[in-house]
């Protein structure tokens, strides 16, 4: 069991590329999760992209939504615009919102597929992506700075009273952008029948409404909000989490099974005999379907994650 820190002994808040992640009540607290709002506000105004704004965005986990409105309360009190979710959203969706609002950033709590007692805050920069090494660096750094200081804060109604604060639906911006990217309606008139596990994560609802209306048929498993995720380790698309899944896919005779993980951002699929496909496996498929059945040419571009 980690030990309890004191204000005299301040957590080191380190970032990887993915932000920081740690487990709640213990290092993850609201006085942890201001030092990183913080230090973000005081990196984008450092940087000249404060004025651009900042997307603020969380998932389903235990307090989620309030820690996500201690830090619109601080980067609005420093002077940061922010755009702040009206409801919990996958992280893709999320990070797309940054480059639909043409924001400098979005600052996203999460811990992403970690076990339940876990909380985590994301940063994504202007670009949406990762961020690289130098940011996280220069983050860590400003971070390091406030901890232990006084902390403006803007009560939220007042916030929004000045202009600092807007509220954004961040789903319809995102369904627009990926209706122009795929052919929806030919996966919507396959005649497909399929089974979703959302985890009981951020994800929940987006594949049934992004793909009602045709003769697909879709049933989702675990779509209600339970941030102790139970009958599963963690909301991870493995194996041994989707034995559920696998199951139903056999018993109800569905085309495939679809998982998404607490966030939305890993992908795990099951197919018709009930066989798990991992992650990687789906890029290799994504990819010969490409080569082999579009005859597409050129190259393939993947991140360090993939083998």
């Amino acid at each position: 069991m980690p030990s309890l820190s004191t204000k005299e002994e301040f957590v080191t808040i380190r970032f990887g590329t993915d932000g920081w992640r740690a487990i709640t009540g213990w290092d993850f607290t609201a006085e942890n999760v201001r030092a990183c709002a913080r230090g973000v506000s005081e990196y984008l105004l450092k940087t000249g992209m404060a004025q651009r704004g900042l997307v603020v965005g969380y998932d389903t986990r235990f307090a989620s939504e309030d820690f996500a409105a201690e830090v619109a309360a601080v980067t609005t009190g420093s002077g940061v615009p922010t755009l702040l979710c009206s409801q919990a959203a996958p992280t893709p969706v999320i990070s797309y919102n940054v480059v639909h609002h043409h924001a400098g950033g979005a600052a996203i709590i999460t811990a992403s597929h970690n076990p339940p007692r876990w909380n985590g805050f994301k940063y994504k920069p202007d670009y949406a992506g990762s961020a690289s090494p130098e940011v996280v660096e220069a983050l860590e750094a400003e971070i390091g700075k406030t901890q232990g200081q006084e902390t403006t804060m803007l009560a939220l109604p007042e916030a929004r009273k000045r202009g600092l604060l807007r509220d954004i639906e961040p789903e319809p911006p995102y369904m627009e952008h990926i209706s122009r990217l795929v052919d929806l309606n030919a996966i919507r008139n396959s005649g497909l029948r399929i089974a979703v596990d959302a985890m009981y994560g951020a994800g929940a609802g987006y594949l049934p409404r992004l793909l009602e209306g045709g003769s697909l048929r879709l049933e989702e498993l675990h779509a209600q909000r339970n941030p102790a995720f139970p009958g599963m380790q963690q909301p991870e698309p493995v194996a041994h989490n989707l034995t559920e899944l696998c199951q139903r896919v056999v018993s109800q005779g569905y085309d495939a099974g679809i998982a998404l993980d607490g966030d939305a951002d890993r992908v795990g699929l099951v197919d018709e005999q009930g066989r798990f496909i991992s992650t990687l496996q789906t890029f290799a498929l994504l990819a010969l379907y490409l080569l082999d059945v579009r005859k597409e040419r050129g190259p393939l571009v993947k991140s360090i994650t993939m083998t």
